[in-house]
């Protein structure tokens, strides 16, 4: 017997209404994901993320596939947000995107000292930035291999 499908889902930390409307329907319009959730700020997707707060009741081995990340947010930016999930045994090793507007250098190097699985720029023009988006979730939800269990060892 096939064991059943896992469920793809993705945590979306955007400040910018516009930009979380764009990614939300460049991943309906593919079907990409079983459920996106959006935290809009870096102490909501921590929050989130290991269950404190309002989440403190959410499973934590109920982890999204993957994580697109901003780094300029409100009450925790980005990197520190990824700089905590990495210090967490539980999130250790889930994969997180930086999906940003910063053209900084430093912010690239900085995003990858931390963890970053990735690193994508948001490019301006609203077809480019589909593309993008669906490109990432075809490839963090479809072609990506993640690891089978999210639970540390031993």
């Amino acid at each position: 017997m096939a064991s059943p499908k896992p469920m793809r889902k993705i945590l979306l930390v955007e400040d910018n209404p516009h930009d979380e409307a764009l990614t939300l329907r460049a991943l309906q319009k593919k079907d990409l994901a079983d459920q996106t959730v959006v935290a809009r700020d870096g102490a909501e997707a921590l929050d989130f993320l290991l269950c404190m707060g309002g989440y403190a009741g959410r499973n934590p081995e109920d982890l999204p596939s993957v994580v697109l990340l901003d780094l300029k947010l409100p009450k925790v930016d980005g990197l520190e947000v990824l700089r905590r999930l990495r210090a967490d045994e539980r999130t250790r090793l889930l994969p997180v995107v930086i999906l940003t507007s910063s053209d900084e250098e430093r912010d690239l190097i900085e995003s990858y000292r931390a963890g970053a699985n990735s690193y994508v720029r948001k490019p301006i023009a609203f077809d480019r930035f589909t593309e993008a988006v669906q490109q990432l979730g075809l490839y963090w939800l479809r072609v990506n291999e993640p690891p089978q269990t999210r639970r540390p060892g031993p």
